[in-house]
């Protein structure tokens, strides 16, 4: 029985309805899950962003004080050999940040904390250009982070490595399939 009311996007077909089913077609599935995939991309998205945010908070708070006393004060607490691999590199960072322009470190991280929060909103509400920018900026990391990969094999390289093909191959497939629904003339 049909009480009148409209079904969201396409929920339901005329032999569903009418058998008092209301299944919603199998490609209403397949586009929600799509939806959900996109969405979780889109959290990650904004999650790296605020991550971001934090850390450049986190520079910030820094610029009163001398950071190579404090990098110093710290590998001596923990008690680490300054001359060992970490605690070294930790070292040079810390003469790094204090030699750095920190305007222009804070413009870049601006820069990318903006790019990573439109991206999130626009793969959010399903926009194309969203799905473009995700798939570009996360396909200019893949041959560093493969690379990376090769001359230091390890877990967590392989699941960031993996995690951002698959993300770059499904905003790609996702741009396709949206061009060949484009493309395909409409049927009265």
């Amino acid at each position: 029985m049909n009480t009148g009311t409209a079904t969201p996007r396409g929920k339901g077909t005329a032999a569903g309805t009418a058998a008092g089913q209301g299944a919603a077609p199998r490609h209403d599935d397949a586009r929600s899950g799509e939806r959900r995939a996109r969405r979780a991309i889109a959290l990650f998205e904004a999650a790296k962003g605020a991550a971001a945010f934090a850390g450049a908070l986190g520079l910030l708070s820094l610029v009163h004080y001398d950071v190579r006393h404090l990098a110093n004060e710290l590998v001596g607490h923990f008690g680490w050999n300054p001359t060992a691999r970490y605690p070294a590199i930790f070292l040079h960072y810390a003469d790094v940040l204090e030699d750095a322009n920190l305007r222009t470190i804070m413009a870049i991280v601006a820069a990318y904390i903006l790019i990573r929060f439109v991206e999130a909103f626009g793969l959010w509400r399903d926009r194309a250009w969203a799905e473009w920018l995700g798939a570009v900026s996360g396909g200019i990391y893949v041959p560093f982070e493969l690379k990376h990969f090769i001359a230091h094999p390890s877990v967590i390289n392989f699941v960031v490595l993996a995690f951002n093909v698959v993300v770059v191959v499904f905003l790609a497939w996702q741009l396709w399939r949206r061009r060949g629904r484009q493309a395909a003339p409409a049927v009265a």
